[in-house]
């Protein structure tokens, strides 16, 4: 069974409609699709009605965006039940924060004379949600770098000119969220948070105490030496495992939905006891 267990569509910051998502990891030959955007369900519906025709079977999730020590982490949510009120409420409110945050991060790249970023990056977001990427694309457009990350690296990114900080769900909102909409909550992708080995041991004794299940140990977008690293870390910390490429389109040819190598030994599977397990 290939799993990958994290991917974005339009819905947030992707640039495949669910449908089209869908079918690219057909084509890949994943057996099991999680959809997890960015602080939305709104995509899960027409993804569910894309996987009908297909053996491939979709996990519904969410991908929710907390603050814990004043840093940005993001936690995944795995078999949740969208539509589940707590859930919405809270996706909600950090929705509004989004639509606040774009405004203000246009102020700022205007503030360095680059006018109409948000209209412009609004042309590059297809859902409810405009994020750092689809400012990111936008000055690529406009010839301001040369790439999405140099985007990040010279203007949206902690310190720079239109980074704008902010207050997401604290790390136990996230959690029972998640679990009060039956769905299973995962670390994601741990090593881009560049925590000290410290940092990492209590976000993650935190993160269980609230009722947290897994980490993932393997990420499309880390260095696979660090995969058993990982592995480690969720063995010492009794957490279960997960992998993900995530995915946001064909445009980063160097991530692809479902190339990602088996989780090493000995980890229980975040996927075990679901349905359609292996």
């Amino acid at each position: 069974m290939r799993y990958d267990l994290h991917s974005h569509s339009i819905a947030s910051d992707g640039t495949l409609t669910p449908s089209a998502l869908i079918a690219r990891a057909v084509e890949q030959g994943v057996d099991v699709l999680a959809l997890t955007d960015h602080d939305t369900t709104d995509g899960i519906t027409e993804a569910q009605r894309a996987a009908s025709g297909h053996a491939l079977s979709l996990v519904a999730g969410v991908e929710i965006s907390v603050t814990w020590r004043k840093q940005t982490v993001h936690i995944v949510g795995l078999n949740i039940h969208p539509g589940h009120d707590e859930l919405e409420r809270g996706l909600t409110r950090l929705r509004e924060f989004r639509n606040w945050r774009a405004q203000e991060i246009d102020r700022r790249l205007a503030k360095r004379g680059i006018d109409g970023a948000l209209a412009g990056a609004g042309q590059f977001a297809k859902g409810a949600i405009v994020s750092r990427t689809h400012f990111a694309r936008f000055l690529v457009q406009q010839g301001r770098v040369t790439s999405v990350q140099e985007a990040f690296d010279h203007y949206l990114s902690r310190s720079r000119p239109a980074y704008v900080p902010g207050e997401w769900a604290t790390l136990s909102e996230a959690v029972d969220w998640i679990t009060g909409a039956g769905g299973d909550a995962v670390v994601a992708h741990p090593g881009r948070y560049q925590l000290t080995h410290s940092k990492l041991k209590a976000l993650l004794t935190e993160f269980k105490d609230c009722g947290g299940a897994a980490i993932e140990v393997i990420s499309g977008n880390q260095p696979v030496q660090t995969n058993a690293h990982f592995g480690s870390i969720a063995r010492a910390h009794d957490l279960k495992a997960s992998l993900g490429s995530d995915y946001h389109g064909p445009e980063n040819a160097w991530v692809e939905l479902g190339r990602l190598p088996a989780l090493p030994e000995g980890l229980k599977p975040v996927w075990d006891g679901w349905p359609h397990a292996a």
